[in-house]
This record gives structure tokens, C-alpha cells and sequence, in this order.
């Protein structure tokens, strides 16, 4: 396994509730670090980005994801491996903005989107004006232009190697915008009915089909909020950890994959600490190395 490098983005300015901001600060001081090296898991605390102030949102956005484009580049440039932990999902912006223009000579990137949410609005289409419903759409080449022109290409992503698990909330203009590009969705009806291996099964083939390598972008809202409390849009019938935590078991030694993201824990919304054990488990698992 390649070594892991963690970058904290300590930014609520996406979303609507800003204390996922306080999310990295507490992962930080939770023992996670130790506690995943006792696994023998090489991993250590890279840095902790925060957004400049006196800027709007939307400055603000673009300024702090091109500061994380930077750091993840620089990371997969270095042969390690990024783990970045927001913060609101306005961060998956920087984080494979970044990833793919590491892999851009290479080939193109795949991604497997874990989130309730599709993330795919566009400033036309979003009822709220919330820029973490929008990150997904900007990596597919529509938004804002400050945002879509991070790292000086787009799209960052083409539609055929993105694939969405476990949504169960979201609204027609985004909807209709990944239809359109023919963007694979696992509604989470369909994850209970298959079951959630062989959906990431055939999600792992999507995201490796014609790509140079991967990435697992997560929001804790995926998950049923009786396991993960601490997120600012929790959505009922979710993803439960234990069964992601055994599909995607060892993810971290995987050969093709370029970067991993936990985004969305509000550690002021948590209860009794669900969330944030939550992620340890989920760490953890990747970590491990599958038995033979």
C-alpha cells in the first residue's frame, strides 16, 4: 500500500450548515492517526486547509479547491497516497480537480460517488444555492466558471467513468442533467434490491473502464443517520458501514486507486460520537489488508 497522506479541508462555506467545518479538527484529534498506524497502516496528517476570509462563498470555494487541487497533485506526484477529509463536498471539486490533472498525461479518471445526494446542480437548476449540491456537476464541466476552470481544463471527469451509489434524494434539474450525459446512478433502491457487493463490483468496473486510475469520493449522508448522526442533510434508508466496510475491505492496497474523500461530518450534529467512530471503522477497513 502506497503511503496515505491525509488532507483536512475545514470548510462549511458550501453548505448551508457551516459546522462540518469543525469536521477535520476533530477526525485530527480523535487518535485516528495512531490508531490506524497500530494497524500497520502508513499514514500520516498531512496538512489542514482553511478558507481565506473577507471572500464570498463562492471566492472563497474556488480559492481554497485550487489550494486543494495543489496539495492532492503534489501528494500522487510524490507516489502517496491523498485521503482528504472535509468539511462540506464542495471539496471534491479540488480533490479531483487535482487527481485528474495528476493523471491527465496518463489517462483519463474514474470516479465512484458514495452520497444520498446526486451533488450535480448548476447555479440555473439549484433551489437552495448551496455550492455542495453543486461539485459533482463542476467536475462534469458545468457551474460556475471560477469553479469548472480550476486547474485550467475541464471537464475534470467524463460521464461514462462516474458512477453515483446509494441516492435517494434529489431534484429534476440535476436528475435530468445526468441522464442527459448518461451517467450511472445506483438509486438506493436498487443497492438494497442487488445488494451493495455487487453494485461496487460493477461500480469498480465503471471507474476503471478506459481510465488510468480511481477515486472513492464518500458523504457521510450515504449512510442510515441512526449510524452516522453528524451530517447536515441526513436522509432516511441509507448505506449501513458494516456492509461498505467488508465490500470495500482493503480498498487502500487497490493497484488503481489515486485518492480517497470523507466528506460532510459535523462532529455539532453528531451524538455520542456515531460519526466519527463511523469513519475509524470505515479507515480501518480500507486498510486492511484482505486475508488469503
Amino acid at each position: 500500500m502506497k503511503p496515505v497522506e491525509i488532507i483536512g479541508v475545514a470548510s462549511g462555506l458550501g453548505a448551508r450548515d457551516p459546522g462540518c467545518a469543525a469536521g477535520p479538527g476533530s477526525v485530527e484529534q480523535s487518535g485516528l492517526v495512531p490508531g490506524l498506524r497500530q494497524q500497520a497502516c502508513d499514514i500520516a496528517w498531512r496538512t489542514t486547509l482553511h478558507p481565506a476570509t473577507g471572500l464570498s462563498p463562492l471566492a472563497g470555494i474556488q480559492v481554497l479547491c485550487a489550494d486543494l487541487a495543489r496539495e492532492v497533485r503534489t501528494t500522487i506526484d510524490h507516489n502517496r497516497l491523498p485521503l482528504v477529509i472535509g468539511g462540506d463536498h464542495s471539496c471534491a471539486i479540488g480533490t479531483w480537480s487535482g487527481a485528474a490533472q495528476a493523471l491527465r498525461e496518463q489517462g483519463a479518471l474514474g470516479l465512484i460517488w458514495i452520497d444520498a445526494h446526486m451533488d450535480s446542480h448548476t447555479p440555473q437548476t439549484t433551489p437552495s444555492g448551496a455550492i455542495h449540491g453543486m461539485p459533482l456537476a463542476v467536475l462534469l464541466g458545468f457551474g460556475a466558471p471560477e469553479l469548472v476552470d480550476i486547474t485550467n481544463f475541464s471537464p475534470k471527469i467524463l460521464p461514462a467513468h462516474v458512477c453515483l451509489i446509494g441516492v435517494r434524494s434529489f431534484e429534476s434539474g440535476e436528475a435530468n442533467l445526468l441522464q442527459r450525459l448518461g451517467v450511472r446512478i445506483f438509486f438506493m433502491a436498487e443497492v438494497k434490491q442487488r445488494g451493495i457487493a455487487a453494485v461496487m463490483a460493477e461500480a469498480l468496473t465503471i471507474a476503471q473502464h478506459g481510465t488510468a486510475g480511481f477515486g472513492i469520493s464518500i458523504d457521510l449522508d450515504a449512510f442510515n443517520p441512526k449510524e452516522s448522526p453528524g451530517v447536515g442533510t441526513p436522509v432516511g434508508h441509507g448505506l449501513h458501514h458494516l456492509a461498505l466496510d467488508k465490500t470495500l475491505r482493503g480498498i487502500l492496497h487497490h493497484p488503481r486507486l489515486v485518492a480517497l474523500e470523507l466528506a460532510e461530518y459535523n462532529p455539532l450534529r453528531d451524538q455520542n460520537q456515531r460519526s466519527l467512530r463511523l469513519v475509524e471503522d470505515l479507515l480501518g477497513a480500507f486498510c486492511r489488508q484482505n486475508k488469503t
